[in-house]
């Protein structure tokens, strides 16, 4: 009997989830033969591609509002949330500062503040919220914040970093950005590759949690859903966990 010809699975993904999807795609090509290929980026122009027609199987968004949107107008099946993540400060090295001193600094007119693009990228979704945040606890805080904060990253035509850097972490390096609000997981990465910038927590009263959102693209090939199944299966989920998520399983639109 000849053997089915492997499909080949086209996935659509998160620029913060590029490290532990690409290494998931290497296992599930190894054990189920099918090949995934893969495209990061800013979920909210992945999302774009995807309502343009762009050819995908599987979307994984860094919010739950970008592929609940593909499922309102009838590309994808059910939404679930497969993890978690929420916001950290990464700051420059020798810049002195704690949780409790953070927004202190960030509402300094000589600090240099960095976010991604709003709209385009999660990320910068979130920090929003924070400088939400921010303002019930500091009235006018909020308009401080948007009217410093750079949108460094995230957009259509943001800098890419030098192959192999982190962007967050490039953008602190190279002095554009004192303290960058990026996700928690993005922050450990960029530490790696610059180990001399810190990472700082948000005191809970700014907290932000971000959840992670994936759905299937109507008409995918099987493998498609196989390739979402593991990635919400209890060894999917530990590889998330292994990499700095919270896993969030189970949760559907």
């Amino acid at each position: 009997m000849t053997k089915p010809a492997a499909e080949a699975v086209q996935l659509f993904a998160a620029g913060s989830l590029k490290d532990v999807l690409a290494g998931m795609a290497r296992s599930f090509e190894a054990a189920n033969g099918n090949r995934v290929a893969t495209k990061f980026g800013p979920s909210g122009l992945l999302k774009d591609e995807i309502v343009g027609g762009a050819k995908a199987d599987l979307f994984a968004s860094a919010n739950m509002t970008h592929p609940r949107a593909l499922h309102d107008v009838g590309k994808t099946g059910p939404v679930v949330m497969f993890a978690r993540n929420k916001l950290c400060a990464l700051v420059t090295p020798g810049l002195q500062m704690d949780s409790a001193g953070l927004l202190d600094r960030m509402l300094d007119p000589d600090i240099k503040l960095g976010i991604s693009t709003p709209g385009a990228d999660p990320s910068g979704d979130y920090a929003f919220d924070v400088f939400d945040k921010a303002d019930a606890l500091r009235p006018g805080a909020r308009a401080v914040l948007r009217a410093k904060a750079l949108q460094l990253t995230g957009g259509a035509t943001s800098p890419a970093p030098p192959a192999g850097r982190t962007v967050y972490g490039w953008h602190v390096a190279e002095g554009r950005a004192d303290i960058f609000l990026t996700y928690c997981t993005n922050a450990l990465a960029a530490r790696e590759q610059y180990p001399g910038q810190q990472i700082v927590a948000l005191q809970e009263c700014l907290s932000v949690a971000a959840d992670y959102g994936l759905t299937v693209i109507n008409g995918a090939a099987p493998a498609a859903q196989a390739f979402a199944d593991f990635i919400v299966s209890p060894a999917g989920q530990t590889i998330f966990t292994n990499h700095g998520f919270v896993p969030a399983t189970g949760a559907q639109r």
